[in-house]
């Protein structure tokens, strides 16, 4: 509870208007309003005094007043073109979303979540342009996935990762993933091998064909002809399933695995054949996610900033939505975690 000035009665947080901050801070409700909405057409000396008024009363700015008068929802999106099980299933998503979230939150805008594999019936298109939100997070889409585009269209957006098709409007936040992949196979034959496949995501994935890029660049500089290349669909029963393929043709003395997911599907294939990992094979995968400290044996894996790629993606929506022009992209490190199983 707060004491009103010069002692008369008491204030609860959150009761106050916007009519009595104006009047303690001696200004018109109209500059209240401008200083609220961030407005830089108030005075030094009016600025001052109305955030001096707002701390001693504990203001709270009605957040649907704000909305209407700004004519912003004052939320955003972030829309998952994936899978509702595949969505759950990953722990990258996890933290994508938590980075994300810590950034919003911290705003004066709400995030709402939107998982939607495809839109045929154009509902996502007609959810965006309603007006329901200002603007949109785009993770984790394919080649496919056209009706992206028109979100785009519609309202600001910053992509999760460098879409298939850039224009001179196109923001994203992505990870280097030729260089990791790069980084991953050249620990490898660093290591000595010399057999080295791979398991890749699907291929209507920027990252999934930038990585399996990466993984034939190591390759040719060290002068060693690839090895089988399976895909794994970023899915541990897709990892799996490319591991079985793997040996059907023959044994590598190593694998180069494009997510943690994947590589857990293969580790456990490989133990069922009687491998031992990494005397047998050695196995890097990829995110260093919670399942690369879960495995048996502990995965050797690129760690990609997750949730600091979360955090920037909203950052840089943000920026947009506030009238600033942010970096069109970001591209972030990557980190050769090694542990146990190479």
């Amino acid at each position: 509870m707060l004491r009103r000035r010069g002692g008369e009665g008491v204030i609860m947080a959150g009761s106050v208007t916007i009519e009595e901050v104006a009047r303690v801070a001696g200004v018109s409700r109209s500059t209240v309003s401008r200083v609220v909405n961030g407005s830089t057409a108030v005075s030094p000396e009016a600025l001052d005094a109305v955030r001096q008024a707002i701390d001693s009363l504990n203001y709270v700015p009605n957040r649907a007043a704000r909305s209407l008068a700004s004519s912003r929802t004052l939320a955003v999106a972030v829309i998952v073109p994936e899978d509702v099980h595949r969505f759950f299933g990953d722990p990258f998503f996890a933290s994508i979303i938590a980075g994300i979230n810590a950034t919003i939150s911290a705003s004066d805008y709400v995030l709402t979540l939107a998982i939607a594999s495809n839109d045929p019936d154009d509902k996502m298109i007609g959810y965006v342009r309603s007006g329901a939100v200002d603007g949109a997070i785009i993770v984790s889409h394919h080649e496919g996935d056209t009706f992206v585009d028109r979100i785009a269209a519609s309202v600001p957006v910053v992509f999760g990762g460098r879409p298939t098709s850039l224009t001179t409007e196109t923001y994203f936040v992505d990870v280097d993933n030729v260089r990791g992949a790069r980084d991953a196979v050249e620990y490898l034959l660093g290591q000595g091998h010399r057999s080295i496949a791979t398991i890749t995501g699907p291929h209507t994935m920027v990252a999934s064909n930038d990585r399996l890029d990466g993984y034939r660049q190591a390759l040719a500089a060290a002068g060693v002809t690839p090895g089988m290349i399976a895909d794994g669909d970023f899915t541990i029963q897709g990892g799996a399933a490319a591991m079985r393929s793997i040996l059907a043709q023959s044994t590598p003395d190593a694998v180069f695995v494009a997510s943690d997911l994947m590589a857990r599907g293969a580790l456990g294939v490989l133990e069922s054949a009687g491998l031992r990992v990494p005397d047998d094979v050695a196995v890097v995968g990829y995110d260093d996610s919670l399942l690369a400290t879960s495995a048996a044996p502990m995965l050797t894996t690129m760690r990609q900033p997750s949730f600091d790629q979360g955090k920037r993606m909203a950052q840089v929506l943000l920026e947009r939505l506030e009238g600033h022009e942010p970096p069109h992209a970001t591209v972030m490190p990557t980190e050769l975690i090694v542990r146990d199983s190479a």
